[in-house]
């Protein structure tokens, strides 16, 4: 049997498209996870932030520091991993006013980063913490309830 040169040529663009398709999927995939992983860190952070608050873990100025860190690193890599290829998959819970309005989105991220780093500055003992980490978190809650569809 004898098959056709431009049979062949179709097969391999067809193979080398599947290909190609499979490999931008993974990369979206990889950029979602990324995301979700930094979001894991901040929620680690936030409830350690609260702990300490509450009384139920040992004040510590480093670690309180590291909290503000924590927030201050996400909010300078998270808004990069957004891009369009990443609306949906992966258990993502982002909402699509992420990509309507993508410069509000990133102004979030900005005042997220500026507010966790003026807070770190500022934290010198438990009641600067107490003071500034509220007005932190409240970035969190605000960007959720905008940009992260609910879930349930």
């Amino acid at each position: 049997m004898r098959r056709s040169p431009s049979l062949l040529c179709a097969s391999a663009a067809f193979l080398a498209l599947c290909i190609a398709t499979a490999a931008v999927r993974a990369d979206a995939l990889s950029t979602i996870k990324a995301r979700i992983d930094l979001m894991k860190a901040d929620l680690q952070a936030a409830r350690l932030g609260n702990d300490m608050i509450k009384g139920n873990a040992p004040f510590d100025l480093t670690k309180a520091k590291g909290v503000f860190a924590t927030f201050v690193n996400a909010a300078q890599k998270e808004p990069e991993l957004f891009p369009e290829d990443t609306k949906t998959g992966d258990g993502t819970t982002a909402s699509p006013k992420i990509w309507e309005d993508m410069d509000a989105f990133k102004a979030a991220y900005v005042k997220f980063g500026s507010d966790a780093s003026a807070a770190m500055k500022a934290t010198i003992d438990l009641a600067s913490f107490k003071d500034a980490f509220g007005g932190v978190v409240k970035n969190c809650g605000a960007c959720h309830e905008k940009y992260r569809v609910k879930q349930g």
